[in-house]
């Protein structure tokens, strides 16, 4: 197998690095997300980016429903991909589902990283007693019909709501393309994995320093939620980021680069 071609990798590395970023994307993107907020890094730091199986930009001749169906197998490939590039003590940045794919990666081998950093990421979207995700059953099956129904008609309305940035345009339009890139079939499965996920009794488990970014108006992630995050990983950090919607590392990079300079090692 090619691990390089199946996660379509990519690694930018400067003479003498002073740390390793892998980022990990969230659920209808790809690694041109990061853009803007790796041209900040990239002279100083190992930079490895990945594609998230199932994504338009993977090898989907590794894809199927049945082995993808918990986020414990996107796991594994996180981990198969650190220990094919030999990275220990990296520092994982994950937006949404990639947050928490690299926090049960770190649960499950904590050598592997040094920080963890999440941004937008849940442990579990469904609404439970005392716990608010977000979202009720009825609410998901109708977004699942939704996307089975009119796929293309689902990304345009989703993309505008998750952006939250409607005086920028051009930022919707670039998320809904890329979820447009992705096959329909394989975007509803993919997303019924992320959405009836419950990673509640993992957070406990984290041991590595972990920093929790919190946005505001997330129509994915209420506010709840990284606060519940922040209560359950003993000793992380939570920072309120001036930013709306679902997608600060592109609505506002210079957000996100300020507070991980603040709390990366220089």
């Amino acid at each position: 197998m090619d691990i390089q071609s199946k996660h379509n990798i990519n690694i930018i590395e400067p003479t003498n690095p002073i740390g390793t970023i892998v980022f990990a994307n969230g659920f209808g993107t790809d690694q041109t997300i990061w853009n803007d907020v790796v041209t900040h890094f990239k002279d100083r730091y190992k930079i490895v980016l990945f594609e998230n199986m199932g994504s338009s930009k993977s090898d989907l001749n590794y894809y199927s429903p049945n082995k993808y169906d918990s986020l414990y197998m996107y796991s594994r490939d996180l981990i198969e991909i650190c220990k094919k590039l030999h990275l220990k003590n990296s520092i994982l940045v994950g937006h949404s589902v990639g947050g928490m794919i690299g926090l049960l990666a770190a649960v499950k081998d904590p050598s592997l990283f040094s920080r963890l950093i999440m941004i937008g990421s849940s442990p579990r979207y469904l609404n439970d007693t005392n716990y608010i995700g977000g979202f009720d059953t009825k609410d998901l099956e109708g977004l699942f019909e939704s996307m089975r129904n009119n796929y293309f008609a689902w990304v345009s309305g989703f993309a505008q709501a998750a952006m939250n940035t409607p005086d920028k345009s051009q930022l919707s339009e670039y998320f809904a393309k890329s979820l447009g890139a992705i096959q329909p079939d394989i975007a509803v499965s993919v997303a019924r994995t992320i959405f009836y996920s419950d990673h509640r009794n993992d957070l406990p488990k984290v041991k590595i320093p972990t920093l929790i970014m919190k946005t505001k108006e997330d129509i994915a992630v209420p506010s709840e939620v990284p606060d519940y995050m922040s209560e359950k990983i003993a000793g992380s950090k939570k920072v309120q980021i001036n930013a709306k919607g679902h997608f600060p590392h592109l609505s506002s990079p210079t957000e996100i680069i300020a507070v991980l300079e603040d709390y990366l090692p220089n």
